[in-house]
């Protein structure tokens, strides 16, 4: 790792982790919940002799030369995020609730810059799939340094485990955000999120008369989710406000397409479509893309050519340098 000092932190969470993943007998990520919750609060919570004495003081001594107001926002995420990893593999977590990759949250933040112009001085940032947090924290952590603006966050997710981290892991980082535990595609959260960034589920949504509410709803049987929460989400935004949504490259070829193609043409600004590197992905058939889209409003308007690409490899500094200042160039010529 890069930064040692980052390391001490997740070293140190890792050692907690997995001494109350034995003792306590809960998921690998519940226990990386309390360990965090642990340090936060200075001292070790025991229930009912659990855990026990010994491993108490072997938690003291992981966490007492810790102090956890040398760690920025960016160093705690990171450490929370390889903690993640470690739980995704130990507790064989489903593809539709794992970590984030970095390079997809940059990428987000990249783009949102490019169209939050001019540079507002507070703006909300929603997630209507937040799960652990961690997409929504890297990219208000990247926005306050990269825009020099205040971050608020609005987070909702239905998994109570998931929701449980990401209310630890905002408290270590210090974030300005709401997380609340329902159903994203009922009574809205919030109505003027000036940016919505989300890595989507994939997958049918079971409630088959709440998908009615939604003009992306199935004809007949159960809706794809991913599309429901791209149009909650965009009901989600004020106007003119910016949704950056993390989808199947095969969005547009499913059998649901055409009724995600007319919604979208009718109701939003469709503004680009981005492929992420396979590299990314265990295999092909699970790489995504970025979707971009805009709700309309004052000084808003359909971009004259989409925004359709690829995203390059981060370890192709030529290629990367190439393609952001081609977007930029997009910019000047559709955006402006």
């Amino acid at each position: 790792m890069a930064n040692e000092h980052m390391e001490t932190l997740y070293q140190a969470l890792d050692q907690a982790t997995s001494l109350l993943h034995k003792q306590v007998k809960t998921s690998y990520l519940e226990a990386a919940t309390e360990a965090g919750e642990d340090l936060l609060a200075g001292t070790i919570t025991v229930q009912d002799g659990v855990p026990d004495q010994g491993t108490v003081s072997k938690l003291t001594a992981i966490f007492d030369p810790l102090d956890l107001t040398t760690f920025t926002a960016e160093e705690c995420r990171q450490a929370l995020q390889l903690v993640l990893v470690k739980a995704i593999q130990i507790d064989a977590i489903e593809p539709n609730k794992q970590v984030t990759p970095d390079a997809m949250a940059e990428l987000a933040t990249f783009i949102a810059s490019v169209f939050l112009q001019p540079v507002p001085e507070a703006l909300t940032v929603a997630d209507l799939a937040v799960g652990t947090g961690n997409l929504l924290f890297a990219v208000m952590n990247q926005l306050k340094t990269a825009l020099n603006v205040k971050v608020k966050g609005v987070g909702v997710d239905n998994d109570e485990t998931l929701l449980a981290f990401a209310g630890m892991s905002s408290q270590m980082q210090h974030q300005d955000v709401e997380l609340l535990h329902e159903d994203a595609l009922g009574p809205l959260a919030t109505h003027d999120a000036a940016l919505v960034v989300s890595d989507l589920p994939v997958g049918f949504y079971p409630l088959d008369e709440r998908a009615k509410q939604f003009a992306t709803a199935a004809k007949s049987g159960h809706s794809y989710a991913h599309h429901l929460l791209i149009e909650q989400s965009l009901r989600a935004l004020k106007a003119g406000g910016l949704g950056l949504f993390f989808v199947p490259s095969t969005v547009f070829q499913s059998s649901e397409a055409e009724g995600l193609t007319a919604w979208l043409t009718a109701s939003a600004h469709f503004q680009g479509l981005l492929n992420l590197p396979q590299s990314l992905f265990a295999k092909a058939s699970a790489q995504k893309s970025l979707l971009i889209l805009q709700k309309p409003g004052a000084g808003t308007k359909q971009a004259k050519q989409v925004l359709i690409g690829s995203f390059p490899e981060l370890t192709d500094r030529d290629a990367f340098s190439k393609f952001i200042d081609s977007v930029h160039s997009w910019a000047a010529q559709n955006l402006a």
